[in-house]
């Protein structure tokens, strides 16, 4: 019988060569130290925890069969990568996961060569490899690339694409399915039910009620041959519906399904692909937030993403309102008083606050999968036969159907509401999550309304707005990510479109703000109050259209700023600009740089970027100081 050391395996490890010299027991140690460790660490931190404890068995496989970073291990998505990067770099560095200069929580090309990709938007992995597997054939390379991909992922279009592809070329790409039946919420879609029929090859009761059906047969006369035709029927059924019909007839072999939380049977089937010339798909099958009890037993996403929790209990360590959670809310009302109103997401339902309204009206909400693309179109379906659909995703993730959203949406005139979670600044899922782009692709397409919510009743007065408008066209609302606070929800008004706020009156210089960024404003203001810089400030609520009272405003004031969080490039305070330039009015833009920003706290990055409160102030004293030239203070109010 194999010993295990007294010293913790992982303690051992500081390489994934590490890995191949360790015995049965050690493996088996060292799983069970992964996910004890997995648990404590995100527990402090937040983070991805079920995916990442359903795929510590397959990750430790596929280190122990393929040398990385000559092989080339792929995630797609990122989120399942934990114990990758566990394994792969030192582990004191999750002690910082997902914070400011800390560790990333996808992979990152600058922490490890053992990380080629750093994308955390699902469907793309078959994408990459097919392209660096094809460029490693044609330069002689003898590596292999191996991608791993989440059956959520296989709902994507892309990933068709890419497999259509490498079946057509025989491009040698080893394709693991990480099957736990879940992307972030259970996996919707025509192939996921396919894998599912699966999942009865491993899993006891479905063996138990077949023994006892066998049983009945053989008791009653030439029941032998009923069990024998009745298994011949099923056989030939199974293969009907099976992947591997599917994967087969793409040119694509197929090996599964396997027990993911079975190393030596994962390895010996990687083993046996690896040899193989062309592409391969291996089929596991495994439990998300397997070894960690609360995971387990939660139904709605296993734990997928959490934030700092108790490790008894899984219960966060803080809970606040949101405004994901104003915005459900408010959507049940609305639901309420429109009956043809339809709810559509991209697998993001709990995520986006939908659960209620899923829970409520199962009739009228729509999870597409990991789609976008088909979740806008489908919108534009349901609105040209007379609904009122309303897409909800993440603001990061509304970028990848811009062709569908002008093309199908815009150009027909279409009353499709977007409504954006998780815009601007979101703080410590990184470059690929923070929503600071949509401002400038959504203002780009022809007749839609932009807006952006400064607290949680506008966003449900925005949210009324739109409803209301019947027939008049796409409406886009983006909201920030974080704590609404403890207002109390008034009943919602319609806000007439394109109307500003003025919040406050100055004449030292126009501040015009939009989103979560107006009470940003508010406070400098009120600090700039004790300089004698009394400002003007704006919830500059509309994006597009801008107010008609802009020109009016800027040519009262010295000084014209704006503030938004999102990219300086094109976004809001460029809109401004186009509106006062050819009046000879300057505009002095506050907005993120145009790069990617890293993970982080909203106010550390807020405060890195110079868009807190005492980052406008350093601005609008340098702006007003600078300018000596600059005409009397106007005194009639702004109206």
């Amino acid at each position: 019988m194999d010993k295990v050391s007294s010293t913790p395996v992982l303690d051992r490890i500081s390489d994934p060569a590490d890995l191949r010299s360790l015995s049965d027991a050690d493996l088996r140690a060292l799983a069970e130290e992964i996910r004890q460790f997995l648990v404590a660490t995100v527990s402090k931190t937040g983070g991805h925890l079920g995916p990442n404890l359903g795929v510590v068995e397959l990750t430790l496989a596929l280190h122990r069969v393929f040398e990385s970073p000559r092989d080339r291990i792929l995630w797609d998505t990122g989120h399942q990568a934990y114990v990758h990067k566990l394994l792969t770099r030192p582990r004191e560095g999750f002690a910082r996961l997902r914070k400011l200069g800390g560790m990333s929580g996808y992979p990152n090309r600058t922490e490890s060569e053992h990380d080629f990709i750093e994308n955390s938007h699902a469907s793309t992995g078959l994408s990459y490899a097919s392209g660096m597997a094809e460029a490693m054939r044609r330069q002689g390379d003898p590596g292999h690339v191996v991608v791993v991909v989440g059956d959520g992922a296989l709902t994507g279009g892309m990933a068709y694409e890419a497999l259509n592809n490498i079946g057509h070329r025989k491009t040698p790409v080893i394709i693991v399915v990480n099957d736990n039946g879940r992307s972030y919420a259970p996996t919707v879609g025509g192939l996921a039910q396919h894998l599912a029929q699966q999942l009865t090859v491993l899993n006891p009761s479905y063996h138990r009620t077949k023994n006892r059906v066998d049983r009945i047969l053989r008791a009653v006369p030439a029941g032998d041959k009923a069990i024998e035709v009745g298994r011949r029927i099923k056989e030939g059924l199974k293969e009907l519906v099976s992947p591997r019909t599917f994967f087969e007839y793409l040119g694509i072999k197929y090996s599964g399904p396997i027990d993911g939380h079975n190393i030596e049977d994962i390895e010996r089937t990687l083993r046996q692909v690896s040899r193989l010339a062309g592409p391969s798909v291996v089929h596991v099958i495994t439990t998300k937030g397997r070894g960690y009890g609360p995971a387990e037993a939660d139904e709605i996403d296993h734990l997928h993403g959490v934030s700092a929790f108790d490790v008894l209990t899984a219960k966060p360590l803080s809970r606040k309102v949101s405004y994901t959670d104003v915005f459900g809310e408010a959507l049940l009302h609305e639901a309420e008083r429109e009956p043809r109103l339809v709810a559509i997401t991209a697998a993001m339902g709990s995520s986006a606050g939908l659960g209620p309204f899923a829970e409520r009206f199962p009739d009228r909400f729509y999870d597409v999968g990991i789609a976008e693309q088909h979740a806008v179109t489908f919108a534009a379906g349901l609105a040209m036969a007379g609904l009122r659909p309303v897409v909800v995703i993440y603001s990061t993730f509304l970028q990848r159907a811009l062709d569908q959203v002008m093309m199908d949406v815009c150009l027909h005139k279409l009353p499709v509401t977007f409504v954006l979670d998780r815009a601007g600044i979101t703080g410590d899922d990184g470059p690929s999550h923070h929503g600071i782009f949509d401002l400038t692709f959504l203002r780009a397409m022809p007749g839609l309304t932009l807006a952006a919510a400064s607290d949680p009743q506008e966003l449900r007065d925005l949210l009324h707005t739109a409803i209301a408008r019947d027939g008049a066209g796409p409406f886009a609302i983006r909201f920030p990510k974080g704590a609404a606070g403890d207002s109390e929800a008034r009943p919602a008004q319609i806000i007439p479109v394109g109307e500003w706020e003025v919040l406050r009156q100055g004449s030292a210089a126009l501040l015009l703000a939009t989103g979560k960024l107006v009470p940003v404003a508010m406070e400098a203001a009120a600090m700039l109050d004790q300089e004698g810089l009394p400002l003007t400030v704006v919830n500059s609520r509309f994006i597009k259209p801008l107010d008609p009272r802009l020109e009016s405003w800027a040519r009262r004031h010295p000084a014209v700023l704006t503030l938004e969080d999102n990219v300086v490039t094109g976004g809001f305070g460029s809109a401004v600009t186009e509106a006062l330039a050819p009046l000879g009015i300057p505009v002095t833009v506050m907005a993120v740089p145009d790069t990617f920003i890293e993970q982080g706290g909203q106010a550390e990055l807020l405060k890195q970027l110079g868009l807190d409160a005492p980052g406008v102030v350093s601005r609008v004293r340098r702006l007003v100081g600078e300018s000596e030239s600059m005409p009397e203070p106007a005194t009639q109010p702004v109206s």
